[in-house]
């Protein structure tokens, strides 16, 4: 470790060496590796994080090239996998970070295993699901996590620490509507980088034990509209998360074999008998025609294009609906 690398962050009376030396040996689980996830990664892995663990489904397409900061044109020529990618770029930042990788979909019993390895958890998906899940698995194993949410020009942001701060079911009354996703409606890098930098001023405060106000903060980047608001009174006794008898209800649940992905004209197949060496054998087999760069391979099949993962992950790209994905899947394995 070069001797001065973090001698500015250290002369900032808010972390300190004291504070440096607790981020150096903590570890972060960052669960998405688009926009927010790509930020969020680069700035830990600055900021000296020992540990960071990279969780993504999806692989690199052009379109990610305007805001997902840590890709190039080559890994979309390649469509590398999001998280293979994001380690490459981060490693050649910082030697000595210990990156660990997943290219897999996120479901409770993933995340539970998962958790127990690390100091916090940020949250960089696009979907209530998922963050209802993280909702539940970090209280349940008593770890802190800080959503963010952006789309469009706006930014929400919020850090929950249990034992200490309401969850974020008890919040979501009070948080803007964000079930628009950026595939529908678009995002812009402004309003990135303000989620981003809120996500992380909050994680550097846990990562140090710096006491946090539970606040939830959200604007409009675009129209300069920005707001605050204390949430510590809002807990509710009856909440199923953090409530006077948790049962979370999310913790438990398991990746459906079919779903179809939001504003992608995507359906993701899970076949977990599947392995990739099968799967290569029967196209070749049935004469057709894929191209693979080690992570994953692609081909077609009845007019779709079908991306196929190592674990048995297919994404079928041009469908909307689940019922077509099982008559299409039908037909190519029987």
């Amino acid at each position: 470790m070069t001797h001065n690398r973090y001698s500015r962050q250290i002369l900032f009376d808010g972390i300190g060496q004291d504070g440096q030396e607790k981020i150096n040996r903590k570890s972060a689980l960052i669960i998405g590796m688009g926009a927010l996830g790509t930020h969020l990664a680069e700035g830990l892995v600055r900021a000296g994080i020992g540990k960071l663990h990279i969780v993504d489904r999806d692989y690199i397409e052009y379109s990610n090239l305007q805001r997902q900061t840590l890709f190039t044109e080559d890994d979309a020529r390649q469509q590398m996998p999001k998280v293979i990618a994001a380690k490459s770029a981060l490693q050649a930042i910082r030697e000595d970070v210990e990156i660990v990788t997943y290219i897999d979909h996120v479901d409770g019993v993933f995340l539970n295993e998962l958790v127990a390895q690390v100091d916090i958890i940020l949250d960089a998906t696009d979907n209530f699901e998922t963050r209802m899940m993280i909702n539940d698995v970090a209280f349940a194993r008593q770890k802190p996590w800080v959503y963010g949410g952006v789309v469009r020009s706006t930014y929400v942001e919020a850090a929950f620490i249990p034992g200490q701060t309401p969850c974020f079911q008890c919040l979501i009354p009070q948080i803007p509507a964000m079930n628009l996703t950026c595939d529908t409606v678009g995002v812009i890098q402004p309003a990135v980088t303000m989620t981003t930098s809120l996500q992380l001023r909050d994680a550097l405060k846990i990562l140090t034990e710096t006491p946090i106000e539970p606040k939830l903060t959200y604007g409009d980047i675009w129209d300069g509209s920005h707001y605050v608001f204390g949430f510590g009174r809002m807990q509710r006794k009856a909440c199923t998360t953090c409530g006077e008898h948790p049962e979370y209800p999310y913790l438990n649940h398991t990746a459906t074999q079919y779903a179809a992905m939001c504003g992608r004209d995507t359906v993701q197949y899970q076949h977990e008998g599947l392995t990739y060496e099968q799967l290569v054998e029967y196209l070749t087999t049935r004469h057709i025609a894929y191209h693979s760069n080690g992570y994953l391979l692609q081909f077609e099949y009845d007019g779709y294009r079908i991306v196929a993962f190592q674990n048995g992950r297919l994404l079928i790209h041009g469908m909307k609906e689940v019922k077509q994905a099982k008559k299409l899947i039908h037909q190519l394995f029987g």
